[in-house]
């Protein structure tokens, strides 16, 4: 049996013509992205070794940004947060209050009373007559008058209950470090240690920079 294809499908079927002409087609870009890549390669080059020359010919501003501005705001802090470790608040309590006092007065002293009235006395008494007439027995009867005094020796205790009014300034000192604050500013300045200690790595000037990259100092 022979089978025979029809015209479209050997119109549909691609020839070795047209296989040859898409690789042609094809392999035309190749050499285009080729020279691409190698412009932009050279490209890159030249911008690095620019920047390169920029940094080495006028690096002078960033030296002077480093040394006149970065490192003596990092070290004033450093100097602020330690300063503030050894602070002291001083001030004045103003206090106005009572107190209550109550205690026992001891007092044994001789002291002289003064009659604020007339006292009358009454009390036995013997008068005995001169001459061996006898005694005769009887009760005397008088009156101290008002004003008199009469001098008296005390002892006894005195029970004292009351309230002192209190008014005082009491001046305060307080340590800032002592009252807790110490661990906070360590803190504070562990914070900025590691920077400042790396800022101060850098070099000063364009001299120094290249000593480092000579010596191989990072």
């Amino acid at each position: 049996m022979t089978i025979v294809e029809s015209e479209p499908a050997q119109a549909a079927r691609p020839t070795q013509r047209d296989a040859n002409r898409s690789a042609k087609r094809g392999s035309g870009f190749v050499p285009l992205w080729n020279a691409f890549k190698n412009i932009a390669i050279v490209f890159s080059f030249i911008v690095n070794i620019i920047l390169v020359m920029v940094l080495l010919l006028a690096p002078e501003p960033l030296f002077m940004a480093k040394s006149q501005v970065a490192e003596p705001l990092l070290l004033d802090l450093d100097s602020a947060f330690a300063a503030l470790g050894e602070t002291r608040i001083e001030s004045t309590v103003y206090i106005t209050d009572t107190m209550p006092v109550v205690f026992d007065l001891p007092l044994a002293q001789n002291t002289n009373v003064v009659l604020v009235e007339a006292v009358p006395l009454q009390a036995p008494a013997t008068f005995v007559l001169p001459g061996g007439g006898g005694a005769i027995h009887g009760t005397v009867q008088l009156a101290l008058p008002q004003g008199m005094a009469l001098p008296v020796a005390l002892n006894l205790m005195v029970p004292v209950s009351t309230t002192v009014p209190v008014v005082m300034q009491v001046p305060v000192e307080i340590p800032l470090a002592k009252a807790g604050m110490a661990p906070a500013i360590e803190q504070l300045r562990a914070v900025f240690s590691p920077v400042t200690g790396m800022l101060q790595s850098l070099p000063n000037s364009t001299e120094e920079f290249v000593q480092q990259v000579v010596q191989g100092t990072p």
